[in-house]
């Protein structure tokens, strides 16, 4: 069987992350969505999503296809299901379509047609980029349960104190030395030669990818997630650094999403709480104004190839684009448009030579080219976002 993870009606929403890739390619948990599905699956999947993000991210169509909307996070019994449906059936979860078997091409499908099945399971679904730090502890622990089930740990050394080590996973090729892991609210996962320095403070659900740092004393509280290739110091709790990306040092960082290719200079910090108590809103692409995200916790979105300098402070609820760079006193506004230079005192454009220069030297440092394929979806991201950049 052929199987196509799909952008839903969720695509818009999950900006700036989906400026860069497809829905499926977000992390929530340990892995990221297509990760999960694969996983559950047994078999590689391929994509229909943006028409500029294919070369990159390309679909295989075949004469049956499973199409599976990428926004839903993959359960055992969803799959069961899945595997069970024949030609021209079709999930429903709560009146959404969560996936279905089609041997028409995308443009013929007509749903009136399909048979409808209702899923009486609870699905999580990752509708908002709110919800990628909100579900992160449930998508940990699923995650932690597949990844670990019937394999054994690496051995952790006696100079760590450690609370419920039935909860920890350690894949080969860690180090890790005087630290305190307390995995008593939720499990904790350590990815190939990933790296814990001393004094590291760790609260789970915790989840740390391969070839990552966490930097001495640092102060981390779940659910968190950390992709592979980062360098993370000072204090996080709850949130997601999708990978490649960089917070080297103290400040605070919290119920936020990073996105990969970041850097937040030394004591850079974020607010996740208004002073008043007061529900947090966030700009929204689809509406093109600030909306209501129903949390009363809620700090820092930033998307790919974005930065700050020592010190930046941002408010509760800002949404940084693709390709920014903030430095400066002061709180910059909450909304911070891709391709974005300055910070409160005011922005120019990040024009897109100095961008290719910039963000051929952050990827080559770990040996990753930036090829053509990159350098096209940061142009088409530039165009896409030139209407909020009215500096």
């Amino acid at each position: 069987m052929n199987y196509i993870l799909f952008d839903g009606p969720q695509r818009n929403s999950l900006l700036p992350f989906t400026f860069t890739r497809p829905v499926a390619d977000i992390r929530v948990g340990i892995l990221t969505i297509r990760e999960k599905w694969e996983n559950y699956l047994g078999y590689t999947t391929t994509t229909l999503t943006e028409d500029y993000l294919e070369d990159k991210y390309p679909m295989v169509e075949m004469e049956e296809n499973i199409m599976i909307d990428a926004s839903f996070i993959p359960t055992d019994s969803l799959v069961k299901r899945l595997k069970e449906l024949k030609k021209n059936q079709v999930i429903l979860y709560q009146d959404e379509i969560v996936c279905f078997f089609t041997t028409d091409s995308q443009e013929e499908i007509d749903f009136e047609q399909f048979e409808k099945i209702n899923f009486e399971d609870e699905l999580h679904q990752i509708k908002n980029t709110w919800d990628i730090f909100r579900l992160n502890g449930k998508a940990i622990r699923l995650d932690f349960d597949a990844l670990t089930q019937d394999r054994t740990t690496q051995k952790i050394s006696k100079t760590n104190h450690v609370l419920h080590p039935e909860n920890i996973f350690l894949e080969e090729g860690v180090k890790m030395e005087f630290a305190t892991l307390n995995a008593t609210d939720g499990p904790i996962y350590i990815g190939k030669n990933a790296e814990i320095m001393e004094g590291s403070l760790i609260r789970g659900p915790f989840a740390l990818g391969d070839d990552s740092i966490i930097k001495m004393g640092a102060k981390i509280y779940g659910p968190t997630t950390i992709g592979s290739h980062c360098k993370v110091g000072g204090e996080v709790n709850n949130s997601v650094i999708f990978g490649y990306s960089n917070k080297a040092h103290d400040g605070f960082l919290g119920n936020s999403v990073i996105g990969e290719w970041c850097n937040l200079g030394a004591d850079t910090n974020n607010s996740n709480l208004k002073n008043n108590y007061a529900e947090v809103k966030l700009w929204s692409y689809e509406t093109e104004r600030f909306a209501n995200t129903g949390l009363q916790f809620c700090g820092l979105m930033m998307g790919d190839h974005s930065k700050c300098g020592i010190n930046t402070m941002f408010n509760t609820g800002t949404v940084v684009g693709v390709s920014a760079n903030i430095y400066g006193s002061n709180f910059p506004r909450n909304f911070i448009p891709s391709f974005s230079w300055g910070g409160a005192a005011g922005f120019t454009t990040f024009q897109m030579n100095k961008v290719h220069e910039v963000v051929k030297v952050v990827m080559s440092r770990r040996n990753i080219p930036y090829d053509e394929k990159e350098q096209k979806i940061l142009e088409k991201v530039f165009e896409l976002t030139q209407k909020y950049r009215n500096f």
